[in-house]
């Protein structure tokens, strides 16, 4: 017997930004996919016309793009089981929704939107649920309740219908869930849903899906809590169009929740603790809604952060590589609850994979800021400042803050450092320390502290009082690095250069 190919397929809808609810179920796709040696799909799934978001679609493969899921087949990639957008596939689904009408899994209905409305709001006002199903269809305008003839006249006059599937009763639907276990459904509790409608010529996404599932190959389906629900009718489409054999296997991912109360993370979440929810930014009527990479995170960092939300390793390392993750992934350690999100965590996974990245990559990303400050920096000079202080931040933006004295001298002082450190015999120790520092000939870390070390020992003043004073002198604050390292750095005429500017400023 041969194993059948691992091949998963992430299919969202582009009406809009790519929620990151969205992009860990891609990522788990892609961490199956590639785990298993299989093929990783990206499908389009554009049946809802009137949700068609312009730029959606290629926001979408942008976002994989920058996040390194490397795309196996898609609109872009091309691939033998295309075409891969569904408002191309519309002639394929209406073989499928035919062939179940005619084997009496499925049936028209001609049921206005005002009128099914309007049972709707009969049965609230008499305090029940209208449900469009075994016990009401009979009751309804469709090919199950109306004569051939009506039937064959409403569809020559060129009256709008659906084709809806026929859920039959007392049928207990069983499935296997690769994260949930054994999931047992009564189809009692179903409706009828709408499979096809001929006001657009295309499928909803129940039969869509379903389809493009099996003429692709689909192995496995993993996907979003939110559509188990769902998974009672598409095995009995299944069933229906008799393609049980090579029905996938079904993995139905935890909610991605708030980071404090009860519901799944939404953008409101993120607007009001200032976060973004989407990987890139995301250009709306009245302004940006924010993205991951437009706010300094690497993708590295988010692919680590989403992969743990929801799953884990077995072992207490946080820390992975896209590569790393492939080898452990395991879609049995996959939790059933929830995965709360935590904006501080975010940017711990970011600062720690800032921290693992080499000094000269980093240097380079740095680069770009300097130069728009008027900066000018040999890429080594820069390479061992942001090694220096690379610990310190979570972004690369925050760099420029750490460092800037490093390129420019300081025009002011940090009040409460001057009101601490800069008194006593502190002025005058800094003028006569001048003239010790020019006598350095070897100006390096453990030549300028031996020289000034000597001198706090002749004067009989506090180490920590000058040291901190001349931190000020050359950063303008009490922050940075090894202070004789900074020295070092910026050379001796401009150390010397700098004691003399705080003398005379500070007065």
């Amino acid at each position: 017997m041969t194993t059948r190919k691992v091949r998963v397929r992430f299919a969202p809808s582009p009406t809009g930004p790519l929620h990151i609810g969205g992009v860990r179920t891609a990522l788990f796709n892609y961490l199956f996919a590639k785990k298993h040696g299989g093929d990783f799909i990206l499908r389009i799934e554009d049946t809802d016309s009137t949700r068609f978001v312009e730029g959606a679609e290629e926001y979408i493969n942008e976002s994989m793009e920058w996040l390194g899921m490397t795309i196996d087949e898609g609109v872009k990639q091309g691939g033998e089981y295309g075409p891969y957008k569904q408002s191309e596939r519309r002639e394929i689904y209406k073989k499928y929704a035919d062939q179940l009408v005619e084997t009496g899994w499925a049936y028209y209905a001609f049921d206005t939107p005002e009128e099914l409305d309007a049972l709707r709001a009969q049965a609230e006002a008499e305090k029940k649920t209208f449900a469009y199903d075994m016990h009401s269809r009979s009751n309804m305008k469709n090919s199950l309740s109306l004569s051939e003839d009506e039937v064959k006249q409403r569809m020559e006059a060129g009256e709008p219908w659906v084709i809806r599937f026929k859920m039959p009763e007392d049928t207990d639907v069983q499935t296997n869930d690769m994260v949930r276990g054994s999931v047992t459904f009564n189809t009692n509790t179903l409706d009828d849903k709408v499979l096809y409608k001929s006001a657009d010529k295309l499928p909803t996404y129940h039969l869509a899906n379903i389809v493009d599932d099996h003429l692709m190959d689909i192995s496995h389906v993993i996907r979003g809590e939110e559509w188990l629900p769902s998974v009672p009718l598409h095995i009995m489409l299944y069933r229906a169009l008799k393609w049980e054999e090579t029905m996938p296997q079904f993995a139905h991912l935890p909610l991605i929740l708030k980071p404090t109360g009860k519901g799944k993370l939404s953008k409101r979440d993120g607007d009001k603790g200032g976060f973004p929810v989407f990987p890139l930014n995301w250009q709306l009527e009245d302004g940006i809604a924010m993205g991951y990479r437009e706010s300094g995170y690497f993708p590295e960092a988010m692919v680590n952060l989403l992969a743990l939300l929801g799953w884990n390793p077995g072992t207490e390392q946080e820390l992975f590589s896209m590569d790393e993750l492939v080898e452990l992934f395991s879609i049995e350690r996959v939790n059933k609850s929830g995965a709360r999100f935590d904006p501080d965590k975010a940017k711990w996974f970011n600062q720690q994979h800032l921290v693992r990245k080499d000094d000269a990559e980093l240097a380079e990303l740095f680069q770009c800021e300097l130069s728009e400050k008027g900066m000018k920096a040999e890429p080594g000079f820069v390479a061992q400042v942001v090694g220096l202080v690379k610990e310190r931040v979570n972004f690369v933006s925050e760099l420029w803050e750490q460092t800037a004295f490093f390129f420019e001298a300081p025009v002011e002082y940090d009040p409460k450092v001057v009101k601490k450190r800069w008194k006593g015999d502190v002025p005058a120790f800094m003028t006569e320390l001048t003239v010790e520092l020019e006598k350095v000939s070897s100006w390096k870390a453990d030549d300028i502290k031996t020289a000034i070390s000597g001198q706090i020992e002749a004067k009989g003043l506090g180490f920590g009082l000058v040291m901190n004073a001349f931190r000020l002198a050359l950063v303008g604050g009490g922050f940075g690095p090894d202070l004789m390292t900074i020295a070092e750095m910026i050379g001796q005429d401009e150390t010397i250069k700098r004691v003399n500017a705080a003398v005379e400023n500070l007065q």
